[in-house]
């Protein structure tokens, strides 16, 4: 069973573009059940139910995850913790009176393991956000990806400034004793300064392979990327 941690240098750099983008490409390399997993999902929408089932908080990046996997499970195994406001994760879950518990994660993702031949795991903003708050008990989405021991995939957002949390997020990565796969170079400032020169020293300073360097093009969907993206 394959499986992947995506993480990203930040908010908004295309952790779920390039998760749903590697799902597509482990299907075309044959992985027959291939799903999508968002652990921690803040922002979401309210749905209301049809034909007899439950109205549910529904995250656009779990939308985008569920149509680009073959294998479709219920909500409580790909997302755990739908919260409704679009804020970091523990505040989204103290809002709504909930607590984001690692182990219960971890449990849905082996149930997931399971049935799938591939599972992609998408993070939640940055790689130290944090999940959890409460006196005594702290928890970040490294503290998940290191429950998991999956191997991680980090999304550089190019954009200015990209250098330095690329390079922060690597040293958090490996200073936790997991091993960084691969990274992406997604292009999220279509003005930005010297962007040969920036992907000229990442290249040079990530000590793990380039998989894909998207220019910026929100037209292109997930599956036309999958042709762009090498596996690790």
């Amino acid at each position: 069973m394959t499986a992947y941690f995506i993480t990203g240098t930040d908010t908004g750099v295309g952790k779920t573009r390039t998760s749903c983008a590697l799902i597509h490409a482990l299907r075309q390399a044959g992985h027959a059940r291939v799903v999508g997993m968002k652990p921690v999902a803040a922002g979401c929408d309210w749905v209301e139910g049809q034909d007899g089932h439950p109205g549910q908080w529904l995250n656009e990046d779990v939308v985008q995850l569920r149509a680009s996997s073959s294998l479709h499970v219920p909500p409580v195994f790909d997302n755990p913790y739908a919260l409704p406001d679009a804020v970091s994760p523990h505040i989204a879950a103290q809002r709504a009176n909930e607590i984001i518990d690692l182990a219960h994660i971890e449990a849905s993702f082996h149930a997931l393991k399971q049935h799938a031949d591939a599972v992609v795991v998408e993070g939640a903003g940055g790689f130290i956000v944090p999940l959890c708050e409460m006196p005594g008990e702290w928890s970040t989405s490294a503290d998940l990806a290191q429950r998991l021991a999956l191997p991680v995939i980090m999304v550089v957002g190019m954009r200015l400034g990209c250098i330095n949390h690329a390079l922060l997020t690597q040293e958090a990565i490996l200073n936790r004793g997991l091993t960084l796969a691969g990274w992406v170079a997604n292009v999220v400032d279509p003005d930005m300064a010297a962007q040969e020169a920036n992907l000229d020293t990442l290249r040079a300073r990530i000590q793990a392979p380039l998989l894909a360097y998207w220019a910026w093009a929100p037209q292109v969907d997930a599956a036309q990327l999958a042709g762009s993206l090498r596996l690790p």
